[in-house]
């Protein structure tokens, strides 16, 4: 939310500051077909470099922006309790004992009861994956922690995909603005020897096409593509904080220790306390 936020503030200073100047919105509305030389050509570039799954990807992905990223300090704290729960019971009814939560996630009692998990495809897919290999017994702990580093290297590689392209797609903009710049010199060159207002409203939407092409790129595509970032960023710090309490876990470590170890691996501005982590286990892990 915050991206869009942004951008229509950029653009909105961006065009007042423009009107204040004394300038004319009309030669943005005279220049239309700049838009399509642009942005067509911007979309055609980028369906020819990436293909239609991607472009559907990249359009689910920027309309997941305007959700919350539910990555702070109590979505944490809700996943250290969960896990806490599930390694408690493993550990006192044995493994078979939490097969059926990890089986059916929507139906487990301990899963379900936390939203933001279960409202992360990535993250339940990750996590009763794992714990399924753990239930089997058929990998060694060393070996589990080597599978979910590969697991999480692929999620990672898949996930920048779509930032990668737009970044692409954000430096060729003033490129193909230039191009639509190109196209009004061609076009107002037919017009010399005619009146020279003629020929400035021509200039000028030849460069209405550069302008639209570095505004494209800096103000709207760029900050879609760092928040695009950014969300990969703490979908990875949610999942490696599963990684480890899954590793400490498979080691034969307490459920307690297990939590902690997980814990220290937050990034400290959503990190909850060891006091927090203490209480909610006092309060919440029990139940």
């Amino acid at each position: 939310m915050m991206a869009l936020i942004g951008i229509l503030f950029g653009l909105g200073c961006t065009f007042a500051g423009y009107l204040l100047h004394g300038g004319s919105m009309m030669v943005f509305v005279v220049a239309w077909t700049e838009y399509i030389v642009i942005i067509g050509a911007g979309i055609g570039a980028y369906l020819g470099s990436n293909g239609m799954a991607v472009t559907k990807q990249t359009i689910a992905a920027i309309l997941h922006l305007l959700k919350p990223a539910n990555f702070g300090k109590k979505e944490y704290l809700d996943l250290l309790i969960m896990m806490y729960k599930i390694f408690s019971l493993a550990r006192t009814d044995g493994l078979l004992a939490i097969e059926g939560h990890i089986e059916e996630p929507e139906k487990s009692s301990i899963l379900s009861a936390n939203p933001s998990f279960m409202h992360n495809h990535h993250a339940v897919t990750f996590f009763c994956d794992t714990m399924k290999i753990l239930v089997t017994g058929g990998v060694q702990p060393h070996d589990l922690m080597d599978m979910m580093e590969q697991d999480l290297d692929i999620m990672h590689a898949e996930e920048t995909q779509i930032p990668d392209a737009l970044q692409n797609l954000a430096d060729a903009f003033p490129a193909i603005g230039i191009v639509a710049c190109v196209l009004g010199v061609i076009i107002t060159m037919g017009h010399i020897g005619g009146e020279a207002s003629e020929i400035g409203a021509a200039i000028g939407n030849a460069l209405v096409g550069t302008f639209l092409g570095v505004l494209l790129a800096y103000v709207v595509v760029s900050p879609v593509v760092k928040s695009l970032q950014q969300r990969i960023r703490q979908e990875g710090q949610y999942l490696t904080c599963i990684r480890h309490a899954i590793a400490r876990g498979a080691r034969g470590d307490p459920p307690s220790s297990s939590l902690e170890f997980a814990r220290r691996n937050i990034d400290p501005s959503v990190r909850p306390s060891f006091a927090e982590m203490d209480k909610a286990v006092k309060e919440r892990g029990k139940k």
